[in-house]
């Protein structure tokens, strides 16, 4: 029996981002390891599931955690990554604000600090504010900040955006953050229809 596919979406962000070796998994330098190894690794591991099962999660996950090489033979995190991995994409000029979204207890650590990768490779920042909004409930009651990231990327700063629409920078300095507002993200969630979060 196959194993179910949100528990099957738990087992494959935790060996992609943060764990191959738990399974014996060997993930190259871009984060891609061999379908056919994962799926026996992961089977062995007691997480039962096929190729089918695997590209059912790929192909139908609202977040899009996962990318597919073109030759499918390779499968990888599209982000989030505590491993060090180089993704291998391209930098590439970001809106003129993008926002992150944290509980209202951490808003002055870093505004004081700027926002740190923490246990990630880098700094994910979202390109709308529903979504740094359902970020931010992870955490407590939620408050979205605004980063000046066209001004950032002026001063030097890189930004790249990975496969499942995530902006990601290796750090945000105070001086690009604007303080957030709970009820401004309140406002926006009750105005449209909140946007899944990644």
């Amino acid at each position: 029996m196959s194993t179910a596919p949100v528990q099957l979406s738990k087992f494959l962000s935790f060996v992609l981002r943060h764990r191959p070796d738990s399974i014996g998994l060997m993930m190259d330098s871009h984060g891609w390891v061999q379908v056919d190894e994962l799926i026996s690794k992961g089977n062995a591991s007691g997480i039962s599931f096929d190729r089918l099962d695997l590209m059912h999660i790929v192909e139908t996950s609202e977040k899009k955690r996962f990318s597919i090489s073109e030759d499918r033979q390779y499968i990888r995190a599209a982000q989030g990554h505590s491993v060090a991995v180089k993704l291998g994409i391209p930098s590439q000029e970001p809106p003129s604000v993008l926002y992150h979204g944290t509980a209202m207890q951490f808003e002055q650590r870093i505004l004081s600090d700027g926002i740190k990768p923490q246990s990630r490779q880098q700094v994910h920042l979202s390109s709308d504010e529903e979504t740094a909004f359902q970020v931010g409930q992870r955490h407590g009651k939620p408050v979205v900040l605004q980063i000046k990231a066209r001004d950032m990327q002026k001063s030097g700063f890189e930004f790249f955006m990975a496969d499942n629409g995530v902006w990601l920078t290796d750090y945000v300095p105070p001086e690009f953050l604007i303080p957030g507002s709970s009820s401004t993200a309140d406002s926006a969630t009750t105005s449209k229809q909140p946007k899944p979060s990644r």
